[in-house]
């Protein structure tokens, strides 16, 4: 939200000067003559000062846009007191006409090597003397004019950059601000690497927690997150609760837009301990986060309307980089064989899965990545070996399938046979594929349920006849995790 004070920063709207004269002469008879010519001159305001020490005090305080004054004064050198006015800094600028009661070379030369604008004897016609005021101010008040624009376009660009700054990334901003043409409506296909982020069992700690708790988790993982994808140069195209989806590539392509995705993939992942730890400092449960990258051709452009605009990027391969991070489980980056193939850096990928997302005609192959090298020698710790532990008696689950925003299809009956801290290995009543999320129904063996929201993916099948598998938790509310504390104890 913007606030009001964040707005006042962009200053107010720019307002006209009028003409403003302060004459400095110590005779009396000098102030009256030129207040008398400017009587009639309903847009010029008249202030005189008889003594020349209170000059620049009264010059401070009426702001004059055309300065007359004497050269010849009984308190002060008339050159003496122009060297204050050009020293001064509220009058350095201000036109300066200098008053004599005789021409003089030399004495005008001085004037005007002191900063003097002009010279006249006194007095002209009362039509040179109004015309030289509105000469000399007229240009200064343009000056003056042109100043304020200029501060207020600087605020403004600072205020832009500032506010649009926590929404969208330096390259977009850019776009806005050095581009005429950077807010017209439309777009253009372009090749373009999506990486799409999402924290597992989120909805369950949003249920657990306040809402202002939810809210100072999801900040405490975006500041750490936004920052890694600003320095691999990703544009945030959305954050959607959880969710971020970044595109490398939308706004300027580069070589190793693919490459630098699964660099700052892998990076995210190594800095979710210190989101951890920040999380643990306020009393927060541990998160982690899933990752998909998929590289396609894609539209990219303003979409919207001329009062609502937003930079997005459109078309199959983003729905692909989703499908690809829904198959992770916390810790993983999954990358799609597009990307495989973008990237020219060495990765080490830990296994391949062949899988058919929903609405797909065709499976596509998934791939574990856990390490890239040349440049960027980022690699995730080896997977350490969980070991299961056998129940002495098997926990009954019933378990439906996840699909979609379907809350889970089928009833099956199963068994929890083995349990680790966040795996089980269960026997099911059918088969099921890889990476098949799953929602379980857990009872704690004497007919009571213990939970009706647990979370798992498939991770590993261990039989087929009869069918077991490993099961992978992505999200286990707070009564499961307590009772599955009682049993490894």
């Amino acid at each position: 939200m913007i606030t009001e004070s964040e707005t006042s920063e962009q200053g107010s709207l720019i307002t006209p000067h009028r003409i403003t004269v302060l004459l400095i002469d110590d005779q009396a008879i000098v102030g009256e003559a030129v207040k008398t010519m400017l009587l009639d001159e309903q847009d010029i305001d008249f202030h005189y000062c008889q003594n020349p020490l209170e000059a620049i005090k009264i010059a401070d305080r009426v702001s004059p846009t055309v300065i007359l004054q004497d050269l010849v004064m009984p308190e002060i050198d008339g050159l003496t007191l122009l060297r204050y006015f050009r020293a001064n800094d509220a009058t350095r600028h201000v036109p300066l006409i200098v008053l004599s009661s005789k021409e003089e070379a030399h004495t005008k030369a001085e004037a005007f090597a002191l900063g003097a604008n002009d010279y006249m004897v006194k007095f002209p016609e009362q039509l040179e003397v109004i015309a030289r005021i509105r000469h000399h101010s007229g240009g200064y008040i343009n000056w003056l004019e042109r100043n304020e624009v200029m501060t207020q376009l600087e605020k403004a660009y600072h205020f832009i950059r500032k506010t649009f700054g926590r929404y969208l990334s330096d390259d977009v901003v850019d776009s806005i601000l050095e581009s005429p043409e950077g807010l017209k409506l439309g777009g253009e296909k372009r090749t373009v690497t999506i990486m799409i982020t999402d924290l597992r069992g989120f909805t369950a700690i949003s249920e657990q927690f306040p809402a202002e708790d939810v809210v100072n988790i999801i900040n405490i993982y975006l500041e750490v997150m936004t920052d890694i994808v600003f320095k691999y140069k990703g544009t945030i195209n959305a954050l959607i609760g959880d969710s971020i989806v970044v595109v490398f590539g939308a706004l300027i392509l580069r070589d190793d837009d693919a490459q630098r995705a699964v660099a700052c993939a892998l990076e995210m992942q190594l800095f979710m301990d210190e989101v951890n730890q920040r999380c643990r400092n306020k009393g927060y449960p541990a998160i982690s986060q899933g990752i998909g990258i998929n590289t396609g051709e894609v539209v990219v452009g303003n979409i919207g309307s001329k009062k609502r605009i937003k930079y997005d990027v459109i078309g199959y391969h983003v729905n692909v980089a989703s499908r690809v991070e829904s198959y992770t489980v916390g810790g993983q980056v999954f990358i799609s064989e597009n990307t495989l193939r973008a990237c020219t850096a060495e990765l080490t990928v830990n296994d391949q899965i062949e899988v058919m997302p929903k609405g797909m005609h065709e499976p596509i192959t998934i791939y574990n990545v856990r390490g890239i090298g040349d440049k960027f020698n980022l690699y995730l710790p080896v997977e350490k070996k969980i070991t299961l532990y056998k129940l002495k008696t098997p926990l009954p689950v019933r378990l439906a399938i996840l699909q979609g925003k379907d809350t889970g299809i089928g009833n099956y009956e199963g068994d929890l046979v083995k349990l680790a801290g966040t795996m089980a290995e269960v026997r099911a009543s059918r088969n099921f594929r890889m990476l098949t999320d799953l929602k379980l129904t857990l009872d704690d063996g004497a007919g009571q349920t213990i939970t009706t929201d647990l979370y798992a993916k498939v991770t590993k099948t261990l039989s087929d006849t009869p069918p077991v598998f490993i099961f992978t938790f992505t999200s286990i509310p707070r009564e499961a995790a307590i009772f599955f504390k009682k049993l490894l104890a």
